[in-house]
């Protein structure tokens, strides 16, 4: 056992590059720790993601005896991955997107690893390095996304559930309707706070799982359908409740109290769950557990690569050349300005509100918005038409998209009132100088109430259509032209009673283009 310790303890010289690899991963990634530990896991839908440093240390602090076993192989395929994640650094930095550099980080890691360790040692710790991916929240567009359908899914299940139980109730959107009072099933009940650390927690579970592979795989997946039902049964528990004890059921210790139990539930049925299937096939999980534990020392063939790779790939030069690479990526990062941030041609309080025929009215946001978007100016305005038809017009621009501080898409941003959003493909627009342009057309919907949308992302000179192609141009032009400004452009109209879709759609796209033709003068090119 002392020999065991003996071969894990770190020589003085090994400590030394450890320390040099933690600060400079430090400093290449230091904007980016700084939003994982200030925001990202400040939000209470990914705080749980804290833990996982701990989590990822314990596995490998598990795999101490096989690790002291295997030579540890310096390896050139470990510079793939670390590679990889050099030039994933240079796109979420200058393309504004803090989960590519969360990824670029983990693949350095990844890949320093491998290149000092071995394949076999890396293969060895395979769990824990993959473990640390759940350390990261998912990008914003993302994010909303599924949440969004978390809350659609989860109010649908839990109407279904009261409706079962006797109550009336009912569902537009994400708000249910008790006939009493009403519910809405907001971003934070979604389920999604519930639904991540579930499903890290069936992934450990699986992992410690001594059962064939089918097995540990549906005790992972059936988390997901798991934790949905369960947050679906407090949605529904809480409407049952509030007419029985008052809105005091939907909110603070109840409120949290309740999502806690359910999730300490899950968990028990997760366990339940492995018991059960232990019964299942029990001759061939016997048979795998057998085989559980059989470290070794090593291969003859793994130590005579390790003498091979000794003459030319010694760990000293691994060490000189990766510490280069990443302190050259610091220099380059820090010592060289990407971004310029380019105002306005013309501030949008000149905006007209005359536009041929319209008739514009300024619209202000509200304070807690506009400190919560970071845009550098905007126009909000209701525009009519001489029959008293309406356009609401919203402009946002941003001197420079910096990580995390992007355009968003009206898909990916949305109120969660419980409107419904149907994306009807790209329409195209004349704007006025016989240029022809594709613009996103939804179709948007609530209590018989629909409307038709326009949205487009004027960025320096190209009108875009997806935040992929923001995110890829930004990070092109931030690294050709020293700039990421850009802007989002959206119109929306209601279908009045008198007319037929067709209406409010030429409605649209006449003021589209003359309204472009306008914006030219105020958005740079």
């Amino acid at each position: 056992m002392n020999n065991i310790f003996e071969e894990i303890r770190f020589k003085p010289a090994n400590w030394v590059k450890a320390a040099g690899y933690l600060g400079a991963i430090l400093m290449v990634y230091y904007s980016a720790l700084i939003q994982l530990v200030r925001n990202d896991w400040r939000n209470e839908d990914y705080s749980h993601c804290s833990l996982i440093p701990l989590v990822v240390l314990y596995f490998i602090w598990e795999k101490r005896k096989r690790l002291a076993k295997l030579p540890s192989v310096p390896s050139v395929w470990g510079f793939l991955p670390f590679l990889l994640g050099i030039g994933l650094y240079w796109v979420g930095e200058l393309g504004g997107e803090y989960f590519t550099m969360y990824f670029s980080m983990w693949l350095v890691i990844v890949g320093l690893a491998w290149s000092h360790l071995g394949g076999e040692k890396v293969r060895t710790i395979g769990f824990a390095l993959t473990l640390m991916l759940a350390m990261f929240p998912f990008p914003n567009f993302i994010n909303v996304r599924i949440s969004l359908l978390l809350q659609l899914v989860s109010s649908k299940l839990g109407v279904w559930m009261m409706q079962l139980y006797g109550m009336s109730a009912y569902r537009e959107g994400n708000v249910i309707d008790l006939g009493f009072t009403q519910l809405q099933v907001v971003e934070a009940c979604s389920g999604l706070r519930y639904i991540m650390p579930t499903m890290i927690i069936s992934l450990i579970l699986a992992y410690w799982f001594r059962a064939q592979l089918w097995k540990r795989a549906f005790l992972f997946l059936s988390a997901i359908p798991l934790a949905i039902f369960m947050n679906s049964f407090r949605i529904a528990t809480t409407g049952v409740l509030y007419e029985m004890l008052g809105p005091k059921v939907s909110e603070d210790f109840f409120h949290g109290f309740s999502g806690w139990l359910l999730f300490v539930t899950a968990i028990a049925l997760l366990l339940l769950e492995m018991w059960l299937m232990r019964f299942i096939g029990m001759e061939a999980v016997k048979a795998d557990c057998g085989k559980a534990g059989n470290y070794g020392n090593g291969t003859m063939q793994q130590r005579m690569d390790a003498a091979q790779h000794a003459g030319f790939l010694t760990p000293l030069r691994l060490y000189a050349v990766t510490m280069l690479l990443l302190l050259l990526t610091f220099a380059a990062s820090y010592g060289v300005e990407f971004r310029e941030k380019v105002p306005v041609k013309k501030a949008f309080n000149e905006f007209p509100m005359g536009i041929g025929e319209w008739t514009g009215s300024r619209q202000s946001m509200e304070k807690e918005f506009i400190n919560a978007l970071p845009f550098s100016d905007y126009i909000m305005a209701n525009y009519r038409d001489q029959q008293g038809r309406e356009i609401d017009f919203y402009v946002a621009y941003y001197e420079s998209q910096l990580k995390g501080e992007t355009t968003h898409s009206p898909e990916t941003c949305l109120p969660g009132n419980g409107w419904t959003f149907e994306p009807a493909g790209l329409a195209n627009i004349s704007n006025g100088d016989g240029q022809v342009m594709a613009v996103n057309r939804t179709w948007i919907e609530k209590s018989g109430s629909r409307q038709l949308s326009y949205f487009w992302f004027p960025q320096r000179g190209r009108i875009l259509t997806s935040l992929i192609q923001v995110k890829w141009f930004a990070f092109w032009d931030a690294l050709t032209r020293q700039r990421t400004d850009g802007a989002l452009v959206r119109l929306t109209t209601p279908i009045y009673p008198s007319e037929g879709p067709d209406d409010a759609e030429n409605r649209l796209n006449g003021f589209a283009g003359e309204v472009a033709g306008v914006l030219a003068g105020f958005l740079p090119s």
